[in-house]
């Protein structure tokens, strides 16, 4: 069965599950005052977007599109199960929140990843993003890569 990706709620069991991975694995590779997620709950607020990605209809991975002022998206909560990684799964997550934010309007995409996620940079340098100096009201720090796109 094919990988399907679609919008869905953020406020399910299943995708609780799979964000409290996402976290857990950013805490191995980050510390904890550098790490800016996004609960749950933030997750299904009215500026943000969530696309869950199943495999037979189990969560295996998710994005989020979060809109801000000056018609700027920001790419939020990105993650692919490692059952799963080499499938560009997480480039189609990428697809799908670029599409999301053209149909909208915005102008620009811009991101905040971790100085250790060098398959995360592969994914949005594939998807054309270049890197960039801090991005919305992110410190500039050494555990920080920000990349942006224009649209």
């Amino acid at each position: 069965m094919a990988i399907e990706i679609a919008i869905e709620t953020p406020l399910q069991d299943d995708v609780r599950g799979l964000v409290q991975e996402l976290n857990e694995t950013l805490l191995e590779l980050t510390p904890p005052e550098h790490c800016y997620h996004l609960t749950v709950e933030q997750m299904a607020g009215q500026d943000t977007t969530v696309f869950i990605a199943r495999d037979d209809g189990v969560a295996i991975g998710c994005g989020a599109l979060k809109r801000h002022g000056d018609a700027i998206g920001e790419v939020k909560r990105m993650y692919t199960r490692p059952s799963h990684r080499g499938r560009k799964i997480g480039a189609g997550i990428v697809e799908r929140v670029e599409a999301l934010a053209r149909q909208e309007g915005l102008k620009r995409l811009v991101l905040e990843t971790g100085d250790r996620h060098p398959a995360a940079w592969a994914v949005y340098e594939r998807a054309g993003f270049s890197r960039c100096g801090p991005v919305l009201d992110y410190p500039d720090s050494e555990w920080s890569v920000f990349y942006e796109k224009s649209l």
